[in-house]
């Protein structure tokens, strides 16, 4: 595949203030712009040393060392008003602050936590339980003391389920919910609605496409269109009330082997076309001069030495209290390309927040991919873009909007929402069923979760549950991990607000409404998909190939990363997903726009939204 084109790439090997597109050559015993002569280089270390013990003592002067006054110009080269400069720049930030303060006030939750007023209703993971899905009261309690207050002390003081007992029984950075930033909108003042409630129809459907998820996490998406198992979780999910209703925005309807855990944001969008996996999770790149063929570590599917987890009523509570069961993950010793719901969930297991958007700006500067039309280095003649507005530009921005993006995200898990797991949903199902909560003997007799005798009956009487319970011994949700979810609340994802806000830039910078097989074929590729053994690629033979574009395949792999971790590894609800990639969504403009009057170049820069509007992005 072709590397990537000039003004439009990331610099590969090149030292600071070289062109991207330069390659360093004779470089081979030596760093780049450091002096071939080892003395030469020493002297310039020492010197280095001298003077930052200058200015933090005020006791070594420099020009002695370095040179006198006759080495100095009367001023810069290029000349500038330095303090018409501080001035502007103070104003920038002023006029910034000034335009994201916003106030958008206390936001409303779901009700579930006054509701259930036994807290089983709300996510308590890593906190004490008394039974399944009855978190203990004065655990919880304490638990809501501290994000009421605030105070790292408060923090401290949680009663967790089992103290020091490692990763799983710590919770998972409650106070990024608090952060501030400087960047952006305060994660504060984004708006999403409201979690659905636990009791809700929509739950309940979200709940029945995770069990039949559960069952195919290792049928490989190209074979959904025969698969028995397919079928019949079509037949399920087209029954349920939610899912005919006009509430459902979310799971396509109806339900077909096509579509299946693909969701959408607006019907018809890129996420429903095409093959499952998006192609920048498939298309081989180069990061610099290392190759990247998209091959990943996988689990092993059940049946070839792999598992799932949590099944077991006494391992599941186990977990809940924060424990470690000891079993382990297995992995497949042949790398693959993702075929099949386990692979996605493997890669989204330990992947970085932004690391498949990274790989998709490696692949859309790989196969030259124009630029926005708006901006401003594509009629120059003179100059290409680097730092600003150009491959580096964004390639440091996919950070920077990731973590703005988790603040946002946090801050609406654990103040606002505390929307309970999948797998914390399941044990309420569990007990629903069983009549009983109870897993082992309890010194006390613990009562029955409010939260069971309110679940949705679509869930209770989907044909699902009897394949769960035939092919696990329980109705507990069968997770991909052995450690279940990651001990923070449900609403939204982090990985779907970071997907939003990642994808966002890379629309700044990206002409997105751009088709993208004629880019591929121009770069001896083509529109593929991953063989049932994941071992290679294959190319796409579907009808649509040619109306995929740079737009619809950003929006599949943000579903992709997401619904990899929260459907496929079991984590996660749908409402969750869409919500966090908006979410996402919003982050990215705001940052972009808060950034725009930074840039010296006069631009305007228009991007088309997940749901088909356009957002505009200017200095002008």
């Amino acid at each position: 595949m072709s590397k990537e084109p000039e003004g439009n790439s990331v610099p590969t090997r090149s030292s600071e203030g070289t062109q991207p597109d330069h390659k360093e050559k004779g470089h081979k015993n030596h760093q780049p712009n450091l002096p071939a002569d080892p003395s030469r280089r020493s002297f310039l270390g020492k010197a280095g040393g001298f003077t930052a013990m200058a200015v933090a003592a005020s006791m070594v002067p420099l020009q002695p060392l370095l040179g006198g006054k006759e080495s100095l110009a009367e001023a810069s080269v290029a000349g500038y008003d330095s303090a018409a400069r501080a001035a502007a720049s103070f104003n920038y930030r002023t006029a910034t602050a000034q335009a994201d303060n916003i106030n958008i006030g206390v936001l409303p939750d779901n009700g579930d936590a006054t509701t259930f007023t036994d807290f089983s209703g709300s996510y308590s993971k890593a906190l004490q339980h008394d039974a399944l899905g009855l978190p203990n009261r004065a655990s919880w309690l304490s638990f809501n003391n501290a994000l009421t207050t605030g105070k790292f002390s408060d923090f401290e003081n949680i009663i967790v389920g089992t103290p020091g007992g490692g990763p799983n029984s710590r919770l998972n950075g409650p106070q990024d919910a608090l952060a501030f930033d400087l960047e952006g909108l305060d994660s504060h003042a984004f708006n999403i609605p409201p979690a659905p409630s636990v009791a809700s129809a929509q739950t309940a459907a979200e709940e029945v496409e995770h069990y039949w998820s559960a069952l195919l996490r290792d049928v490989p998406f190209t074979q959904y269109a025969s698969n028995q198992t397919v079928s019949q979780a079509v037949q399920d999910l087209n029954r349920l009330s939610f899912v005919k209703s006009t509430s459902n925005n979310e799971i396509v309807f109806p339900v077909t082997p096509q579509n299946l855990f693909r969701g959408q944001i607006v019907s018809g969008d890129g996420n429903v076309k095409g093959p499952y996996i998006s192609q920048f999770l498939l298309q081989p790149t180069f990061y610099g001069a290392q190759a990247i063929d998209q091959k990943f570590q996988v689990f092993l599917p059940v049946g070839a030495g792999g598992s799932d987890y949590l099944t077991d009523p006494a391992e599941f509570q186990a977990v809940q209290n924060g424990g470690d069961t000891g079993r382990q993950l297995a992995f497949d010793p042949i790398p693959r390309h993702i075929r099949m719901g386990r692979d996605l969930a493997s890669f989204t297991h330990v992947d970085v927040l932004f690391q498949a958007y990274f790989t998709a700006f490696l692949v859309l500067a790989g196969i030259h991919a124009p630029r926005n039309p708006g901006n401003p280095y594509n009629s120059s003649v003179t100059e290409k873009p680097f730092g600003t507005l150009g491959g580096p530009d964004i390639a440091g921005l996919l950070g920077e909007v990731a973590t703005r993006a988790l603040k946002a995200s946090w801050f609406h898990k654990w103040i606002v929402n505390l929307r309970m797991r999948p797998e914390e949903y399941g044990a309420l199902v569990q007990a629903a069923i069983t009549k009983t909560a109870v897993v082992t003997n309890a010194p006390t007799k613990p009562g029955f979760p409010q939260a069971a005798k309110a679940l949705n009956k679509d869930v209770l009487n989907s044909a699902v549950l009897p394949i769960i319970f035939n092919t696990y011994g329980s109705y507990l949700m069968p997770l991909a991990f052995p450690e279940g979810c990651p001990t923070h609340p449900c609403y939204p994802t982090g990985h779907g607000t970071v997907a939003g806000a990642c994808i966002t830039a890379l629309k700044f910078l990206f002409d997105a409404s751009t088709k993208i097989r004629p880019l591929l074929l121009a770069a001896h590729s083509d529109v593929v998909e991953s063989t049932t053994d994941g071992n290679s690629l294959q190319t796409f033979t579907g009808t649509d190939a040619d109306s995929l574009d740079i737009n619809g395949e950003l929006l599949k792999l943000a579903f992709n990363i997401a619904t990899g971790h929260g459907i496929h590894a079991g984590i996660h609800f749908r409402s969750s997903i869409n919500a966090s990639v908006l979410l996402g969504e919003q982050v990215g403009l705001s940052v972009l726009r808060d950034r725009a009057k930074s840039y010296n170049e006069p631009f305007t820069i228009t991007i088309t939204r997940f749901d088909g509007t356009n957002a505009t992005i200017s200095n002008q």
